[in-house]
């Protein structure tokens, strides 16, 4: 597979178009399959494809920041976060197979030594030591751009302590360069060796458009799965490329055909270079929400989210004043599960436009009683039903 890095390298485009765009790649880097751009309708400009991976001018407006989600906040160690209670994520790669142009962490590869020079000895002593984590998410850059032996040491380490139960590897490569799949065995021997009936291996793959599910990008994620692998998907929602209902029902369709379970719909966090992007967040929810309703149930369990600094607070919600959100995932366990209302803003993009809830609610202790503990009564005359506790 051929990566091209210099956009002047991009003959599909017009000449005075490469030139236009290498300002933009001075200050974020470019790079592309061969395979990906082989993808693109270049007679059309408004392709979404060409969107996800062709620089564009308005990436030069000043907005966002480089740590959206303040991951340096949750670094343990170099290329170590440990932001949830059962989740170590390590940053294992600082390269991809191709620079998705809406990147939330652009900064690797502003600055390749950014958080992703992971020491791995220590890292792994600190999962071993922290016997709460049972999942660890494998992410960069793309795992799959490591070397297959380097891969397997890391797996394989990680499959030897005892009370890390799934292993998740975030990747983008069955799209970006599904021959990294399909033409290395001993990728998928890995797969077939590290993936247990009961430790399982995910792959967490990005699709942001149904065009991407190519006949190669299907035989790749076929193979994952003939190999033991479970595959679920991820997706930020992004003007101009999945930023209306049937796109993404067609999306979220095509891909619990294959057998990759939608999993998130993230607002696209306001990184650097991302303005252009965005969706307004209660535009967002009425996307996915019209989405999710062409669709059958398996293909509509995707959880919109904002993957916030304090947690993945997902959106639930709207009426004609307020929008309803929870914390899904929490930084503070305490938070997990808190509900939250405030009041509308049509113009928020991101969590914190919204200023403070008018409303909100953690469950405790009383309100997480055992099933067990409480039944359903019926007045003598068959009529109301009442919730009871065995205590009454």
């Amino acid at each position: 597979m051929r990566y091209v890095t210099d956009i002047m390298d991009v003959m599909q485009l017009k000449e005075d178009e490469r030139k236009d765009l290498s300002s933009v790649t001075e200050n974020f880097a470019f790079r592309a399959s061969s395979y990906y751009l082989s993808l693109i309708d270049w007679n059309d400009p408004q392709d979404p494809l060409r969107k996800i991976v062709i620089p564009d001018a308005n990436e030069m407006y000043n907005w966002g920041t480089k740590d959206p989600s303040r991951e340096r906040s949750y670094t343990v160690l170099p290329g170590l976060q440990h932001k949830y209670r059962q989740t170590a994520l390590m940053l294992v790669s600082n390269a991809c197979g191709s620079l998705c142009r809406f990147c939330f962490r652009k900064r690797i590869f502003i600055d390749s030594h950014h958080g992703t020079a992971i020491d791995l000895p220590r890292a792994l002593d600190y999962i071993r030591e922290h016997r709460e984590i049972t999942n660890v998410l494998l992410s960069g850059g793309d795992p799959l751009m490591l070397s297959t032996e380097r891969l397997e040491e890391i797996v394989r380490r990680l499959r030897d302590i005892d009370h890390v139960q799934i292993i998740r590897i975030g990747t983008k490569l069955p799209v970006y360069n599904p021959f990294r799949i399909t033409e290395d065995p001993s990728l998928l021997e890995i797969v077939k060796r590290y993936s247990h009936e009961n430790r399982r291996i995910y792959f967490v793959i990005q699709f942001n458009h149904p065009k991407e599910i190519s006949s190669e990008t299907l035989k790749a994620v076929s193979q994952l799965q003939e190999a033991g692998a479970i595959t679920v998907s991820q997706t930020p929602l992004l003007r101009g490329v999945n930023d209306n209902p049937e796109t993404l029902a067609q999306l979220f369709k095509k891909l619990s055909f294959i057998g990759v379970s939608p999993y998130y719909v993230f607002q696209c966090r306001p990184s650097i270079g991302n303005y252009h992007f965005q969706v307004p967040v209660e535009t967002s929810y009425a996307i996915v929400e019209k989405a999710k309703s062409m669709c059958s149930g398996l293909a509509k369990r995707a959880k919109f989210v904002m993957s916030h600094a304090t947690g993945k607070i997902e959106v639930v919600g709207l009426t004609d004043r307020y929008v309803y959100m929870k914390y899904a995932q929490a930084a503070d366990p305490e938070n997990i599960g808190m509900f939250m209302v405030f009041e509308r803003n049509p113009a928020a993009f991101w969590f914190d436009d919204y200023s403070d809830p008018v409303d909100h609610h953690r469950l405790d202790a009383e309100e997480t009683r055992a099933a067990g503990d409480v039944y359903i009564s019926q007045s003598d005359d068959g009529g109301e039903l009442h919730a009871a506790t065995t205590m009454d």
